[in-house]
């Protein structure tokens, strides 16, 4: 019985004990790290995110009355009672229950046939660590309500619905990255995802294989995206395709570069941004090259060289990352870089297998040394997307 499958039967059985009925099921969506393609997202471009093995949990049972009841094991209170007819965004107070109350609503104003339901919530994804716990909510949601009501909807369906609970009832203006690594996500692979359109190529990430390992960093450094500093980043990235003409910063090439940076001169942090996206988009298909060519130890360059972009022209780093991402490049590792939308997190970074003790090491020392509290490192290997499990 693998963990997941352990976590479905207590997360079914903690049903039982908060509800006083069994739940029709249970469904898991994972978190996600994303390997290269930061704040791309939402500019329409490339990103290549993973699936990791932590999820979250739904267990769920439909109601006939119109009433939302749901549950979390990891959050405070008690059962948070709504009305589906009452869901209205924005939503107020920014608490867990808003992420699955979103979800809802997206469905219900999308006109699917979604009631009444409770839901019961564990999660091994950590909060705030910038490996998506919210979109493995709304996605552990949006599936369970879809197999409750026998809707079949598409997995890049769910993705759209998902992020729209997150935009316009959270009030978090991400991009469609997230929900789709939840939703579309396979095991032994990174999602290769065109988020204009959403086509995706699952290419192989079998790392072990090749003697390497990917590890997560996570600085416990809590981040908080909707407190206006990820949505000014959008609306400067908004701000430079209006300046240059084009939909969104996915339409300059990256051999224009030049030319859009001499046109946006007077606007010192637009540039940047911009520089960053387009810069950032080429590093995503760089890196996809070299995968599909066999040579994943090249990627550990285009992943520093990102961070460096995320730190010097987005400026979404924090010391924690930096400290993190300078310690293992030091200590032999091949590559590493922040990942997620920044303002803390964690830090991804490629090394050998047999350098991994080293490198996990010299983090630990240099955060000691530092004063910051330790970091919690572990291997990120790629797992399944959202999926039904048994009890």
């Amino acid at each position: 019985m693998t963990d997941t499958e352990h976590g479905a039967a207590r997360t079914a059985a903690a049903f039982h004990q908060v509800y006083g009925a069994e739940p029709a099921g249970t469904w898991a969506a994972p978190g996600r790290v994303n390997l290269i393609g930061e704040h791309t997202d939402y500019n329409d471009g490339f990103v290549m995110p993973l699936a990791l093995p932590h999820t979250t949990i739904a267990a769920a049972a439909p109601r006939t009355d119109g009433v939302l009841r749901l549950h979390s094991a990891g959050a405070p209170g008690g059962i948070v009672t709504l009305r589906t007819d009452d869901l209205r965004p924005p939503a107020t107070g920014g608490d867990w229950a808003a992420y699955p109350a979103g979800v809802v609503w997206a469905m219900r104003e999308a006109g699917l046939p979604i009631g009444g339901a409770d839901l019961h919530y564990t999660s091994t994804v950590p909060l705030g660590a910038g490996l998506s716990s919210s979109a493995a909510l709304e996605v552990a949601t949006a599936l369970a309500l879809d197999d409750l009501h026998g809707l079949g909807l598409p997995r890049e369906e769910l993705a759209r619905l998902a992020q729209r609970a997150e935009n316009a009832y959270v009030g978090v203006p991400c991009g469609i990255m997230d929900q789709t690594a939840a939703a579309c996500c396979t095991a032994g692979h990174a999602l290769f995802l065109d988020t204009r359109d959403l086509t995706r190529r699952h290419v192989p990430f079998e790392l072990a294989a090749e003697g390497l390992h990917l590890l997560v960093v996570d600085t416990r450094v809590r981040h908080q995206l909707g407190d206006g500093a990820y949505a000014e980043r959008r609306a400067g990235c908004e701000r430079g395709a209006r300046a240059l003409g084009v939909h969104a910063l996915r339409d300059i090439p990256y051999e224009h570069l030049p030319e859009a940076l001499d046109a946006l001169a007077d606007d010192p942090v637009v540039r940047a941004l911009v520089r960053h996206i387009v810069t950032e988009n080429h590093r995503v298909e760089q890196t996809v090259a070299h995968l599909d060519a066999g040579r994943p130890r090249a990627i550990g360059p285009l992943l520093t060289a990102g961070h460096a972009s995320l730190r010097d022209d987005f400026k979404i780093s924090c010391p924690e990352l930096d400290l993190a991402v300078d310690t293992a490049n030091a200590a032999g590792a091949l590559g590493a870089r922040m990942t997620g939308g920044g303002f803390g997190g964690s830090a991804l970074v490629l090394v050998e297998a047999d350098a991994a003790p080293a490198v996990t090491r010299a983090l630990h020392t240099a955060f000691a040394t530092a004063g910051h509290t330790a970091p919690r490192i572990f291997p990120a290997v790629p797992g399944p997307g959202a999926h039904r499990l048994e009890p």
